[in-house]
């Protein structure tokens, strides 16, 4: 039954995606008679600072290549809901954002860009009186997750029925691949942290969250689709995953966590009363230890990306000073970026195993039973 549901969901991703490669989306000298004849006088000069953010943050399409005057993308589904109305369309309406759809347009530039916000009537000008609304869109993230989510599921499904028709036997193919990272995270990541009689319970949440974070970390190393996204980049994901391990941590707070919080044991009353110093510190911590998990890992992944499309950017910076200096720094920039896609391979695993780790040393802290 679960390889039936597992080939479904196989079949309508790829429904989707010939759905999406068909749909009548991509050439920008199509996008409307008015705006054709300022596409065709406005050569964009390069820009390195646009181009790596574009890369880095979230989109409302997925984009491929561009060939010519040709931008070759996959849209996604926009789903908005305004004034308790839902609006769903694919993102290719908004023709990369050069005509409004249905009253609303896609940013791209000022402090609303890559927001979908309304537009005055008849125009392409943005109401600055009406309020943004809300956006639940497929967009870049989401989809890539969508793939890293069915891939995992697919590997872990497979390698469970494998155990259940070879029960107590060596283990082959994928059983291979997974069952030392089952391990890893068992011996050497939960039970030292939390502790044999009580690891157990968190085993499912760590094993995801490693192999999740690791998943997306590798997918956005791979230059092409349906590689490339920021996922684990975003903070906005970093956020939810700290989220999840602040509410499993406090959920499961004993005794003995909380008066260490509010009463620590050993510390000098005056630094309690009448001002308690101590429990506001304590209190404090609380809440950092999940912002650091999210700032660290969005950080590290983010900067890994920036670096490498610098090192990419300084081959267009010195070609358009010369084409002679763009070919030797092309060198030197395809080097270091190799280089770095090596290391970030490191660190694509280190980031997936801090964040598993630490949150597992947060579940032991929590439950840990003080004795005297």
């Amino acid at each position: 039954m679960k390889n039936f549901i597992i080939k479904h969901i196989h079949f309508f991703i790829l429904l989707f995606f010939l759905f999406a490669w068909l749909y009548p989306v991509q050439n920008l000298t199509a996008a409307s008679a008015t705006d054709s004849v300022k596409t065709e006088k406005t050569a964009k000069e390069f820009n390195p600072g646009e181009m790596i953010i574009d890369h880095v943050v979230d989109n409302h399409e997925w984009h491929i290549l561009e060939w010519g005057e040709t931008a070759v993308s996959v849209p996604l589904p926009v789903i908005l809901l305004d004034n308790g109305t839902i609006y769903t369309f694919f993102s290719s309406r908004f023709h990369h954002g050069t005509v409004s759809y249905e009253g609303y347009k896609l940013e791209t530039e000022g402090n609303n860009k890559g927001k979908i916000v309304k537009v005055l009537p008849g125009t392409m000008e943005t109401d600055k009186a009406a309020a943004i609304p809300l956006d639940f869109s497929i967009t870049k993230t989401v989809l890539a997750m969508f793939f890293s989510m069915i891939l995992l599921m697919a590997l872990f499904i497979s390698v469970a029925n494998a155990y259940k028709r070879r029960p107590n036997q060596t283990p082959k193919r994928l059983q291979l691949w997974l069952e030392p990272v089952v391990l890893f995270i068992r011996d050497d990541i939960a039970i030292p942290s939390i502790g044999e009689k009580k690891y157990e319970r968190f085993m499912p949440y760590l094993l995801t969250l490693f192999t999740f974070i690791l998943m997306n970390n590798l997918m956005g190393l791979l230059p092409f689709f349906p590689g490339g996204a920021n996922v684990t980049g975003n903070i906005a994901v970093t956020l939810v995953l700290a989220v999840f391990t602040f509410i499993i941590t406090t959920v499961n707070g004993n005794k003995a966590y909380w008066k260490h919080i509010f009463n620590a044991p050993g510390v000098p009353w005056w630094l309690k009363f009448p001002i308690p110093l101590m429990p506001i510190v304590e209190l404090v911590g609380v809440f950092t230890k999940p912002f650091v998990l999210m700032v660290r890992l969005f950080a590290n992944i983010s900067a890994g990306h920036i670096i490498i499309l610098g090192f990419m950017s300084l081959i267009f910076i010195f070609g358009k000073m010369h084409w002679g200096l763009g070919l030797s720094v092309s060198v030197v920039s395809v080097a270091f970026t190799l280089f770095m896609s090596l290391l970030e391979l490191l660190v694509a695993v280190i980031q997936a195993y801090v964040f598993t780790l630490l949150s597992a040393l947060y579940f032991g802290m929590a439950m840990e039973e003080h004795h005297g």
